[in-house]
Parts: C-alpha cells; structure tokens; sequence
C-alpha cells in the first residue's frame, strides 16, 4: 500500500471516529414485542430508530412505509411484512404521544 492510500485511510479512519464521538447517545430503543428483533434488524441497519419512533402512522400509511422501504432494500419476509405492519401501527399509531427527543447537555468549547 503505498504511503499516501495509507495516510488517506488513516484521516478516514480518524474523522470516523471523530463523527462517531459526537452522534447522540440517546439512541431510542424499539418497544419490546414478537417482531422487535426483525424490525430492528430490518430497519436499523440503514438508519437509527429515531427515524421510526417519531412516526405516527395509520396502519395504511405503516403498510405503505414498510412496502416503501422494502423497495429501497430493507432485508424483510415476505411472510413477516404484515406482522412488522401490525407492530409499528401499534407503538406509533397517530393516538399515540408524540416522541420527545432527548435532549443532549450544551458542549464546552
């Protein structure tokens, strides 16, 4: 490897560590349920699940996220589409309160 491919992945490897020090640590966890191991790996593969537990979705609309993301790749059963559906449509329905992020404490510089 030559040297200059050697420093360009060690800068890499270097703000990756960086940018990951800096993510929020209050990732939200998934509700536990039958489907919550399929939809975590299903889902947060590509992104965290902030992106889900903010979401306040009918059924219908649930359907056609999950039908959405199945397309753009997400890894899912055909047999286990309905019961992700069920399951997001339950702990995210549009009666349900609305997700409140955790707030992160000011950084000192």
């Amino acid at each position: 490897m030559s040297k200059l491919k050697l420093l360009a992945l060690c800068v890499f490897a270097f703000c990756l560590g960086v940018f990951a020090s800096e993510q929020p640590s209050g990732v939200p966890e998934l509700p536990p349920g039958a489907i919550q191991n399929k939809a975590r790996t299903a889902c947060t593969t590509c992104h965290d699940a902030h992106i889900i537990v903010q979401q306040r979705l009918s059924k219908a609309a649930w359907g056609k996220e999950v039908d959405k993301m199945i397309k753009w790749g997400a890894i899912v059963n055909p047999s286990d589409r309905d019961a992700l559906v069920e399951y997001f449509s339950t702990n995210f329905a549009p009666d349900k309160p609305a997700y409140v992020a955790q707030r992160s404490a000011p950084s000192k510089r």
